[in-house]
C-alpha cells in the first residue's frame, strides 16, 4: 500500500511517500522544495527508514538525526519530517 504525506514547514513542503507491506516500509521517498544540506543527507535517511515497522518510522527519524553537527536545515526541524512521516500513516487507518 502506498501512503503519502505532506508537511508545509516553516519554509517549504516535505513529502514523504511509503511502499508498505504488511507493517513493514519497503521503499520511502522524501521529496520537497526544502533545503538541506549535505543534499545527499535526504538519500541517507530513506535508506535508514526502509525495511522499519511504520509504527516506529518516527523513531528512527529522530535516531537518524540524533547527535549529528554535520546537517544543516534551516527553517526546517526534524519534528517536520516526523509530521510528514505521521500524515501519511494517518492517511492509513
Amino acid at each position: 500500500m502506498r501512503l503519502v504525506g505532506e508537511h508545509k514547514a516553516k519554509k517549504g513542503l516535505i513529502r514523504v511517500e511509503i511502499e508498505e507491506e504488511n507493517g513493514i516500509a519497503k521503499d520511502v521517498k522524501i521529496s520537497g522544495d526544502f533545503f538541506i544540506y549535505p543534499e545527499d543527507i535526504v538519500n541517507d535517511l530513506e535508506k535508514a527508514l526502509r525495511g522499519g515497522e511504520i509504527s516506529k518510522l518516527e523513531e528512527k527519524v529522530e535516531e537518524f538525526f540524533s547527535g549529528r553537527d554535520d546537517v544543516e536545515m534551516p527553517y526546517l526541524s526534524v519534528e517536520d519530517f516526523k509530521m510528514a512521516i505521521r500524515k501519511a500513516l494517518v492517511k492509513q487507518k
